[in-house]
């Protein structure tokens, strides 16, 4: 009886310890967006995602395969626009990356939910309509400035309405704490990237990179924390 005990224990500090790491790299990361250090811009962007993954499989039964790609391929979207100043293709290879990103929490939230309830039909309607008016009109504010990447943004852009969509039509299919908790993160990758889009092509932001780090960070914590939520009340 007390291996399980003592296995339990050192699963809740690694827990404890990977959440700590993560709140610790997301807070040098707002640092080094307010007063531009490279290094540690380099040093915490990618340890983000990495933290989450690894408080992720130490707070779950069993991992879903499908949305630790999700994360795999956000964590290589960090890491190539990291580079993308010195080189133009990098950012192409950030944005390749995200839009596998929101295509594996797409097929993610979709396992991650249970039968639906047909009452709450109404209610996802109302909920999606925003983000789809949101989704097409910064595409049309955007599409003049867009240049050679008119086709992928767009895409993107698609792609990424579709992810916030999907998480609304979880509701009624998974408990509540999830629920919000996912869809919140949605909310905030779109946000997130809509601010870093319309700094790019449109007109640049004050405090850009703090505000797209900021939302992300928020975004990709609450997706994790709303995905370990669905498993415990599955578990």
């Amino acid at each position: 009886m007390n291996v399980p005990c003592g296995k339990n224990l050192i699963s809740f500090m690694l827990k404890r310890w990977f959440l700590i790491l993560f709140f610790a790299f997301a807070l040098l990361q707002i640092v080094s967006q307010i007063f531009s250090p490279t290094i540690l811009n380099f040093v915490s962007k990618p340890m983000l995602v990495i933290s989450l993954a690894a408080y992720y499989s130490q707070s779950v039964p069993l991992l879903n395969k499908t949305f630790l790609f999700a994360l795999i391929f956000s964590w290589l979207g960090d890491v190539f626009l990291l580079f993308e100043q010195y080189n133009g293709l990098f950012f192409m290879a950030g944005l390749g990356s995200f839009l596998f990103a929101q295509l594996f929490l797409i097929f993610s939230y979709r396992q991650l939910s249970s039968a639906k309830d047909e009452f709450q039909g109404t209610q996802r309607v109302r909920l999606s309509f925003p983000f789809i008016l949101v989704g097409s009109g910064l595409v049309v504010i955007l599409y003049p400035k867009l240049g050679d990447l008119k086709i992928p943004v767009i895409v993107y852009a698609l792609v990424l309405t579709l992810m916030v969509l999907q998480s609304i039509f979880r509701l009624g299919s998974t408990n509540s704490k999830s629920f919000w908790l996912v869809f919140f993160g949605a909310a905030f990758f779109m946000l997130s990237d809509s601010l870093l889009a319309i700094n790019k092509f449109y007109a640049p932001l004050s405090f850009a990179g703090v505000s797209v780090m900021t939302t992300y960070i928020a975004a990709i914590y609450l997706i994790v924390t709303g995905v370990i939520a669905h498993h415990e009340r599955s578990a």
